[in-house]
């Protein structure tokens, strides 16, 4: 199709080609600070479409375009979440929601398997559809474990577990 036929914005519009964030395939299982994160971002972005809505300036458009969309992404994934509650009795096995000491080689990693959201944040919480999480769930203090990293498989032990941070 010819350029000469494609109705370009004009200087006051806002582009509508702004992607969906995506949404993943995987159930929205969250901790419930992960479920707490979720309604703050939730909040903060209701709170900023408020402050953008009626100005005409288009920087200020196309902000309120990317806090629409935001939005649209954050209500989707606050409706699908399913709620993870730590059992009272901690599992003698790696679950969603635990914090695990594991080691590979001579280094020590701690971290806690969480909701996709939510790992996004820090380092030491990791997705539970990661390989890492992959890896480790279900297996027991003691256990070794093969993680599939990109530069090859390597084995971790489980040192312990716990629904507690570690230090």
């Amino acid at each position: 199709m010819s350029r000469a036929f494609v109705k370009e914005p004009d200087g006051d519009e806002v582009a509508d080609d702004l992607p969906e964030r995506k949404i993943s395939p995987h159930p929205n299982y969250v901790t419930p600070c992960g479920h707490q994160l979720l309604q703050e971002q939730l909040q903060r972005a209701e709170a900023e479409r408020k402050l953008l809505q009626g100005k005409e300036e288009m920087s200020t458009k196309q902000a309120l375009a990317r806090v629409e969309r935001e939005l649209r992404y954050l209500r989707k994934r606050v409706m699908q979440a399913i709620l993870v509650i730590p059992p009272e009795n901690a599992s003698e096995q790696v679950c969603f929601g635990m914090w695990v000491k594991a080691q590979e080689g001579k280094t020590i990693r701690k971290f806690q398997i969480v909701g996709e959201d939510e790992a996004l944040h820090n380092p030491q919480l990791i997705s539970w559809v990661s390989p890492l999480a992959k890896a480790v769930l279900g297996a027991d203090v003691g256990d070794l474990v093969q993680w599939q990293k990109p530069s090859g498989n390597v084995e971790l032990e489980i040192l312990s577990i716990s629904y507690i941070p570690m230090i």
